[in-house]
C-alpha cells in the first residue's frame, strides 16, 4: 500500500511540450533567425537540414555573434554582417532531444543539469515538438493551483483555487 496516496500518473514530456515549433535551416541567416525569435518571443530554435533535426540555436548564440556595440553608428554594416552569417556557423551542434514518452522529470533533470533552456523532442527522427523552461514553469502552476486548499474569506464563504490547464493533445 501506498500509506494512503494514490499512485500519481507519469506524467510526459509529451502532455507539456509545445507541439507547433519553429525551426530554422542550416543555411538560414542569424538576421532571420533573430527576427523570429523576437517576433514570436521565444530563446530557442530548432536546427534542421532536409527536415532532420541537426542543432539548436538561441539568443545567446545569436548575441555572441553580432558585432559589438561599438559598431552602433554602422547599422547597415551590421545587417550585412548578419545577413552573411549562417545558423549553422553559430549553433550548438550537439543538441539533447527527449522523446515525447519521457518522464517530464526526467526533462527537468536535464534542463537543469546542463542549464539549458529547451529540449526538442523527436519521435522516430522526426521533430514533434519542444519542451521549454516556460513549459516546465506553466506545469509547476499548475499544479500549485491544483495543491491549493480551498481557503475561508473573512465572510466565512469557501473560496476555491484556479483549475488546472489542460495538457495539450500527444503526438
Amino acid at each position: 500500500m501506498q500509506s494512503g496516496k494514490h499512485k500519481m500518473k507519469q506524467i510526459r514530456v509529451a502532455d507539456w511540450m509545445t507541439e507547433t515549433v519553429l525551426a530554422v535551416e542550416t543555411f538560414d541567416s542569424i538576421s532571420i533567425a533573430r527576427q523570429l525569435m523576437a517576433k514570436h518571443r521565444i530563446n530557442q530554435l530548432p536546427v534542421l537540414d532536409n527536415d532532420v533535426l541537426v542543432g539548436i540555436v538561441t539568443d545567446r548564440d545569436l548575441r555572441d555573434a553580432y558585432p559589438t556595440s561599438m559598431m552602433i553608428d554602422r547599422g547597415k554594416a551590421i545587417d550585412r554582417f548578419a545577413d552573411s552569417v549562417t545558423v549553422e556557423e553559430v549553433m550548438s551542434h550537439d543538441v539533447f532531444t527527449v522523446r515525447p514518452d519521457t518522464p517530464l522529470k526526467k526533462a527537468v533533470g536535464l534542463l537543469r543539469r546542463h542549464r539549458i533552456g529547451a529540449l526538442p523532442v523527436v519521435k522516430n527522427r522526426s521533430l514533434v515538438g519542444i519542451i521549454t523552461r516556460s513549459d516546465i514553469l506553466d506545469f509547476v502552476l499548475s499544479e500549485l493551483s491544483v495543491a491549493t486548499p480551498a481557503r475561508t474569506n473573512r465572510n466565512n464563504k469557501k473560496t476555491t483555487s484556479v483549475g488546472r490547464r489542460t495538457p495539450g493533445k500527444t503526438a
